[in-house]
């Protein structure tokens, strides 16, 4: 594979205003702050149905990396489809593929970097294992578990808290950052900086 092939940085959530708070788009929020670093705004990619950015990150010139963000906008169950369509459109490996996302067993705002793994119940990455293996970098965020007796699927699609939110922008930025740790960095060296 030639050095200038991009990383896919896919960012899961579901589309729409009515999701754009939930827990289980904390992958949109970081993709967003992703292009915000790079000044660019989402075009639509019509045959992957996602929502994508093409830029760099890391130090202009040498050192900067080619990457695409993404956010799928089939819902979140079905996210597999469209990331493997831009993987396909643009030539990219699973290898130099990142998906980030919420997860349930991780204390709030605490990140966890990895290759590979099992999808631990979270819809998007079963279906995006399901097309591709399991062979790919998940940049996960910490949700915590539900309160109580409250059903996973409640919690994971409602707003973050009050009291989550005023750290939020902080733990998105910081997800940013590990995101482009990662690809500029490779993965021990990032978690050795992240892995909280």
């Amino acid at each position: 594979m030639s050095a200038t092939t991009p990383w896919l940085i896919a960012g899961l959530g579901n589309p729409g205003p009515d999701y754009a708070g939930n827990r289980h788009n904390v992958g949109f929020m970081v993709a967003d702050l992703l292009a915000g670093r790079m000044d660019a705004k989402f075009k639509s990619h019509k045959g992957a149905r996602a929502h994508v950015v093409e830029g760099r990150i890391g130090i202009p010139g040498t050192t900067s990396t080619r990457v695409v963000l993404a956010k799928p906008m089939s819902y979140m169950n079905v996210s597999g489809g469209p990331v493997k369509a831009l993987l396909d459109f643009y030539g990219i490996r699973t290898d130099r593929l990142l998906v980030v996302h919420d997860e349930l067993d991780i204390d709030y705002g605490t990140l966890r970097l990895k290759l590979g793994g099992g999808d631990n119940g979270h819809n998007g990455l079963k279906s995006i294992t399901k097309v591709l293996g399991r062979d790919y970098y998940r940049v996960r965020f910490g949700v915590g578990r539900p309160p109580g007796r409250m059903q996973v699927a409640d919690y994971v699609l409602k707003d973050f808290s009050a009291a989550e939110r005023k750290e939020l922008a902080y733990f998105v930025d910081r997800t940013a950052d590990a995101c482009e740790a990662l690809i500029t960095e490779g993965l021990e060296r990032a978690q050795s900086t992240y892995n909280s």
